[in-house]
């Protein structure tokens, strides 16, 4: 089910909301509810694998009561490996098992039988919240659920269930019992909603046209050098206003019921550095791996061999998370390269104190990691950036070409400011204290956002494209 459907917005959303907040006010009450609500969700469009996430539940459950149980045990560490090879296990057969019998054979050169298994739909992001609460249990940060389905409501809960963000178990363990559901609250989740699902309708859906046309020009064989650039350019919007917009949505969805995620995205291509972006973009994911992988491995308080091994280790793990293909695992790597230059050489400290050149090299190198990113393997990578620079002599315009740019400038335009924080720039020019200025600023504001639900509905009544690039992970 996506947020971006209207039986979601018209039908699933509004029953869940009656039922919450009509039925009962005792939290355990609620919570059941949106267990239930949780498992619809999820059971939507793969019934069977809400078996594989009430296994997950159950098994998680129990490794944190023994967990907490034996915490002060010198064995509490093999239950913790336990978990972990358990975890890591469930997302290994759904998800890599079938690249790694491919891999084998090619290098082996044999012909063992590849697995065709399908992925159920954001096992990545509820693997990683199970190991999270686990630990954050054996780390003290977070009282262990004595009840399961409150650990499968924290596990299964729809807003951040399919596509994130990943909610670690320290960030709402207060809240699962202690929340409290104000009208303020609400009110800013609605708007935080409606933010995030215009940028999926109104932008990413409309880059996503402009770039899959260009991917389809390559194949072809036809793409020239301006629309390759184009298309690369579209892709890098189409995924920043899926993303984050899918995460705005997560979190706005999240305070409509009392429960407060942490930010996913910062403005990412206002970034000086490789260093900066990732500080910026996908910063639940980020931050997991900082706190569940390289600190635990000693972090950058460490020789400089080691703290070589620490960046790469976590960035082809950041790679392999993405999926199981080699264009993931070799953009984590060059991800990990581009890290342990700027960390190595300080450039990423000279690149802050630049105006324009941090822009442009950050800008131009995450470009080209998108192109990785969408392709579907290293070859098509590597014919989508010959395009790009014109090797061999390709042609540079088309008439196909220039109608793309002439239909799509304005969007892209739309796009480039919308990806920059201009709501922030313009807070400030009129951070007044003028009782009729703020008057007049909430009445725009609120008209903004109605005229863009609307709009943005508008769109999916007509059954406009519509995919979701991170329901892949």
């Amino acid at each position: 089910m996506l947020f971006s459907s209207t039986f979601f917005l018209y039908i699933f959303l509004p029953l869940v909301l009656i039922i919450y907040y009509g039925m009962s006010k005792k939290q355990e009450s609620r919570n059941l509810i949106l267990l239930i609500a949780s498992l619809i969700f999820y059971a939507w469009g793969e019934p069977k694998f809400v078996l594989v996430m009430l296994m997950s539940i159950a098994a998680n459950y129990y490794f944190g009561i023994l967990v907490d149980r034996k915490k002060h045990e010198h064995n509490v560490k093999l239950y913790l490996v336990l978990m972990v090879v358990f975890n890591l296990s469930i997302m290994g057969i759904f998800k890599y098992l079938g690249f790694t019998v491919e891999t084998i054979n090619g290098i082996a050169g044999l012909n063992l039988t590849v697995p065709q298994i399908a992925l159920p739909i954001g096992i990545s992001f509820f693997t990683f919240q199970s190991i999270s609460y686990v630990i954050d249990v054996y780390r003290g940060h977070g009282k262990v659920l004595k009840n399961p389905l409150d650990v499968g409501l924290y596990i299964a809960f729809f807003p951040q269930l399919v596509a994130g963000p990943i909610v670690r178990y320290e960030t709402i363990a207060n809240e699962i019992h202690g929340r409290k559901e104000t009208e303020k609250d609400f009110a800013e989740g609605i708007v935080r909603f409606t933010i995030g699902l215009s940028k999926k309708v109104l932008l990413s859906n409309q880059f996503a046209l402009i770039a899959d046309k260009a991917y389809s020009l390559e194949e072809a064989g036809t793409l020239t050098v301006v629309f390759a650039w184009l298309g690369a350019i579209s892709y890098m919007l189409q995924i920043y206003f899926d993303f984050s917009g899918y995460s705005d949505m997560a979190i706005g969805l999240g305070k409509m019921f009392g429960f407060h995620f942490n930010e996913n995205f910062n403005f990412p291509y206002i970034s000086k550095s490789v260093s900066e972006f990732w500080r910026r973009w996908h910063i639940s994911l980020g931050t997991w791996f900082r706190d569940y992988v390289y600190i635990p491995l000693g972090g950058s308080r460490v020789g400089k061999v080691k703290l070589f091994r620490n960046i790469f280790v976590v960035w082809l793990l950041t790679g392999i998370w993405h999926g199981a293909n080699w264009t993931f695992i070799v953009w984590g790597v060059y991800f990990g390269v581009l890290l342990l230059i700027e960390k190595f050489t300080g450039l990423d400290k000279w690149l802050a104190k630049s105006k324009i050149v941090g822009h442009v090299y950050t800008l131009f190198l995450v470009l080209i990691s998108w192109v990785l990113f969408r392709a579907s393997s290293l070859g098509d990578a590597i014919s989508y950036m010959k395009f790009m620079f014109g090797v061999g002599n390709m042609e540079v315009m088309s008439d196909i070409t220039h109608l793309y740019l002439s239909e799509n400038i304005i969007i892209l335009i739309i796009g480039i400011l919308a990806s920059l924080p201009f709501s922030q720039w313009i807070k400030r020019c009129y951070n007044t204290e003028n009782e009729t200025v703020q008057k007049v600023m909430k009445v725009l504001g609120m008209i903004a956002l109605v005229i863009l639900f609307f709009t943005s509905v508008s769109y999916l009544v007509k059954g406009t494209y519509n995919p979701f690039i991170y329901f892949n992970f």
